[in-house]
């Protein structure tokens, strides 16, 4: 088994390096992820720069770029041999809910299945690193256990993963979940630097808004693994109906001006 691990906190992240560790003796495990941390960079490319590849001392290669360029150039350029598996993480801190669009972790993993590749995005919940080696290791364990139903190097899919901050007997099993959703994020920080220019922070992001039992956000509140399928296709497809007659509308107003 082949699998590409990339992140957005950096070649340098703790919960990439315990990622390669468990990965290693089961796969083989290139690692190519951006140099300085990458949140909320989302599928980005880098399209008005170049790109350049270096090699740290234990052998993560590392790209002065987005996540998404980081998989991007692997696929279509570094790599010799197609990976089965591309795997985004271990992120420092939750993406659940609205935050799988703003994500790097994501957008890595994302990038992944738009080669054809399954993907998962892995995020522990809480920042801080706290049992890192139980989340890495509950990783191991679901792409062994989807090696086995020969679901890596198959059709492509993408999964978001979340992680509570547990020891791996405390964890509870993973659950198949919805993504949540967040209130709007906190008002921007306003402040003036040394030179008397005003400047500005994003402000942090919102509480949940829907953390009803289905949710990522439930489901890891009570100690699962939360597991979410994703999808690229952003069409409301519920809707599609309505606006068909919205637009008829509208073109038949046209006609009579």
């Amino acid at each position: 088994m082949r699998i590409l691990l990339s992140n957005d906190d950096g070649y340098q992240a703790p919960g990439l390096a315990a990622l390669h560790a468990v990965l290693a003796p089961i796969a083989d495990v290139q690692v190519i992820a951006p140099e300085h941390n990458n949140s909320a960079k989302s599928n980005a490319l880098t399209l008005n720069a170049p790109l350049y590849v270096h090699t740290a001392h234990n052998g993560f290669r590392y790209v002065n770029g987005t996540p998404a360029d980081c998989v991007h150039i692997a696929l279509t350029g570094l790599l010799e041999q197609r990976p089965d598996l591309v795997i985004s993480g271990i992120n420092n801190g939750a993406n659940m809910g609205d935050d799988t669009l703003y994500s790097g972790t994501v957008g890595a993993a994302m990038e992944g299945y738009l080669f054809g590749i399954p993907a998962l995005a892995v995020s522990q919940v809480d920042k801080g690193w706290l049992e890192l080696d139980a989340a890495a290791q509950t990783v191991r364990n679901l792409v062994a256990q989807m090696q086995q139903q020969n679901l890596v190097g198959s059709l492509p899919w993408i999964l978001n993963v979340n992680i509570p901050n547990l020891p791996l007997a405390a964890l509870r099993s993973p659950k198949l979940c919805r993504l949540g959703r967040r209130h709007a994020a906190q008002g921007a920080i306003r402040q003036e630097n040394p030179r008397g220019e005003t400047m500005y922070w994003i402000g942090a992001a919102g509480q949940a808004k829907d953390a009803s039992e289905g949710t990522d956000f439930h489901a890891t509140a009570q100690g699962h693994v939360s597991i979410t399928p994703l999808q690229v296709d952003m069409t409301d497809h519920q809707h599609l109906s309505y606006w068909a007659q919205t637009m008829a509308r509208l073109a038949a107003a046209d006609g009579q001006i």
